[in-house]
């Protein structure tokens, strides 16, 4: 394939990327605030989203976590867990503690050794969750919804 063909398809995969994270993500990309210049449902419903998925993520007790599903469940969006990684990226400068959110595993979704992982897990260790090779044990620090005892087995 000639160099200026790959170009061709290196640059629609790009523009492809950036659609796609422009409908994942309206918060950040509208004109003119959350709902946009006319306002559309997509980016309303969105927005109703997101808000109902940090409600939840401030009601997670410090020395425990939750899954990502679990906090979607929680946030009337089953089967959204990836929903909830996108509104805590988009949260911005809201003081959520996203940090207590782990994947259904107990693990650290973030990259090792990326900056976020060390942040992670160095705020869940300021609580008293122990954290080994980037995971959490559920049993002993997962979040039962409704139990705000933050008291550790």
């Amino acid at each position: 394939m000639p160099s200026s063909s790959r170009g061709a398809v290196r640059t629609g995969v790009t523009s492809i990327i950036g659609e796609a994270q422009w409908r994942l993500n309206p918060v950040l990309h509208t004109p003119s605030g959350p709902f946009g210049r006319h306002g559309n449902y997509h980016e309303m419903t969105t927005n109703a989203s997101y808000t109902a998925i940090w409600k939840v993520v401030r009601t997670i007790p410090r020395g425990r976590v939750a899954s990502y599903g679990q906090v979607a469940r929680l946030a009337g969006l089953p089967k959204n867990a990836r929903m909830v990684g996108v509104a805590l990226g988009a949260a911005g400068d809201l003081k959520l503690p996203w940090h207590r959110v782990m994947n259904a595993q107990g693990r650290i979704a973030l990259p090792p050794n990326s900056r976020g992982y060390r942040e992670q897990s160095r705020l869940l260790r300021e609580e008293g969750v122990i954290v080994t090779k980037g995971r959490v044990d559920l049993k002993r620090f997962g979040w039962k919804a409704g139990s705000e005892s933050p008291l550790l087995d």
